[in-house]
């Protein structure tokens, strides 16, 4: 018999109940949060989904009608108001949100005097929620006892700032408020790109007599293009989800001047008792955030294994 065979296996040791412990407690704390999402994102979802294909009206009902709803819903002109409302919105809140953001990083990574202030000063509208910046600004925009008011009592009687009093000029007074709300998030996005920026870069560019323009234009901004993509899906969810600012600033008026998706959907849902074309409305929400989150996670996706392969 040889040696090998009168070898004792030798048992593991034991994993201690500390050990094991510790090991799940962080399982055990994230595992409400994890089946309450799941609930949330993926269950409701399916329900809205049957929903908008049923012949819902004030209650669930189990009638399958197909896409008559989505076909009732976009033959309804104040939907396609609503829709076209949030193109124009998404358009020039994101740009200028985007763009004033820029600048004011750019200004305040100068290293300006004072700069922690002039932080808090720009991120102070992002710790005010949509609801109490819509009502603000509605009264700012109310010609009797806003702005409007205010100027005319300086003796110019003919200004004129009642831009939620027009249907036609109601969206522009939603984009300005949106903006203002916005212009600071995207500011402390960029600033932190611009501060990751390596500074040998920067260097090199002063040496070959760049100035500080150029650097920006041609070094510092083309490396924190990323966060460019990042700022404007960001900025893209905020505008389709568009609720508490109209809700507040506008109600949806002139009319429906300023009916946004979300609107439409709450208006359908509680007020009109259309709960299956009100659920054709959200998964059509739904659908326009998809269209820009799939791209931009395959996009991260890609662009992780393209790093992991080169690094």
């Amino acid at each position: 018999m040889s040696t090998r065979d009168l070898t004792v296996p030798v048992a593991a040791p034991a994993t201690p109940w500390r050990q094991r412990l510790g090991t799940m407690v962080p399982i055990l704390v994230l595992a409400p949060s994890l089946a309450a999402s799941f609930i949330y994102v993926f269950v409701f979802t399916l329900w809205t989904l049957y929903l908008s294909l049923s012949s819902s009206s004030l209650m669930p009902t189990y009638g399958f009608v197909g896409l008559d709803n989505y076909a009732s819903l976009w033959a309804n002109r104040r939907w396609n108001i609503a829709y076209t409302n949030l193109f124009l919105f998404s358009g020039f809140y994101i740009v200028g949100s985007m763009a004033i953001g820029l600048l004011l990083a750019i200004l305040i990574d100068q290293r300006v005097r004072g700069e922690a202030v002039w932080r808090t000063i720009f991120l102070y509208p992002l710790a005010v929620s949509f609801i109490v910046t819509g009502t603000v600004w509605s009264w700012l925009y109310n010609p009797v006892d806003g702005i409007q008011a205010f100027v005319r009592g300086l003796g110019w009687t003919d200004f004129s700032f009642a831009l939620t009093a027009n249907r036609n000029t109601a969206i522009y007074a939603v984009i300005i408020t949106g903006i203002w709300q916005s212009s600071g998030f995207a500011m402390a996005l960029f600033l932190a790109g611009l501060r990751s920026v390596d500074p040998d870069l920067v260097k090199a560019a002063q040496i070959d007599g760049a100035s500080v323009s150029r650097t920006y234009r041609k070094v510092i901004l083309p490396t924190i293009a990323p966060i460019f993509l990042a700022v404007a899906v960001i900025q893209i969810q905020f505008a389709i989800k568009t609720f508490d600012l109209v809700a507040a600033l506008t109600r949806g008026g002139p009319g429906v001047s300023t009916t946004f998706p979300a609107i439409y959907v709450y208006d359908l849902m509680f007020q009109r008792g259309q709960i299956g074309e009100g659920a054709a409305a959200a998964m059509m929400m739904l659908a326009a955030l998809a269209v820009v989150l799939m791209p931009y996670s395959l996009w991260i996706v890609w662009r992780r294994r393209a790093e992991g392969r080169n690094g």
